[in-house]
């Protein structure tokens, strides 16, 4: 099974690309949706937050008040990475689960929505990664547009995040959403046939057979590590 890597930036259109997917019959792993599962009164990563960061968390409910807490983790880098600290791993393992029931089942193809794809280092561990770009002034249009804020601080909101440029560098497939949603429509049914044609009738041989597609599978994380590495060494000399 292939394993992809979806990400872009805040505003770029991946969840809009996500959703085209997804109509197109590949399964999606949304990291954003189980990273709202995970915290989940009565979960082990909620009692983690509670004991972090205190009650006031919690809304009467029991839910995780998420307005409290990233009025705490905002603006403070240490607070931020013990969040992290508490939330990513549980997503990771959630995301592992979702990928072994898509093998389960024989798809060809799935893919991981994962805005932080790249910042975690989860680029390291699938076969490609797909980058949905568009400039940095057409982000701050479309955000400024969508929620209704001012241009300082939709740029402030983008300045904490790392630039859709410098992730252009980890990206095998980048998709441009600069134009209208018909064009990127376009480019998306060609991303998903070119997957579906590389997959061929490998697929099936490595879903019968798993230890061949456990060796297919370690091969190509070996090979993009290595990839990453030559272009990293590459870029220090430059």
């Amino acid at each position: 099974m292939l394993v992809i890597g979806l990400t872009g930036g805040i505003a770029t259109g991946k969840s809009t690309v996500s959703t085209q997917l997804a109509a197109r019959g590949i399964p999606v792993i949304d990291a954003d949706i189980l990273a709202r599962q995970v915290v989940r009164p009565g979960t082990r990563a909620l009692n983690k937050i509670v004991s972090t960061f205190g009650s006031q968390v919690l809304q009467e409910d029991g839910t995780l008040d998420r307005v409290k807490l990233g009025a705490i983790v905002f603006h403070d880098e240490e607070q931020r990475r013990k969040l992290n600290a508490i939330i990513h791993p549980a997503v990771r393992w959630g995301m592992a689960m979702a990928v072994l029931k898509c093998w389960f089942r024989g798809e060809r193809i799935c893919v991981l929505d994962v805005p932080l794809l790249i910042e975690t280092k989860l680029y390291l561990w699938v076969a490609k990664v797909v980058i949905v770009y568009c400039s940095t002034e057409i982000q701050l249009q479309r955000l400024i547009q969508r929620d209704d804020s001012t241009r300082d601080d939709a740029r402030a909101r983008l300045e904490s995040q790392l630039p859709i440029v410098e992730k252009l560098a980890y990206a095998d497939i980048v998709l441009d959403n600069s134009g209208t949603q018909a064009e990127l429509e376009v480019q998306v049914d060609e991303f998903a046939r070119r997957l579906y044609l590389e997959r061929g009738w490998r697929w099936r041989l490595e879903w019968l057979i798993p230890p061949i597609g456990l060796i297919c599978a370690a091969w190509t994380l070996m090979w993009r590590r290595v990839k990453y590495a030559r272009t990293q060494k590459e870029a220090m000399r430059g």
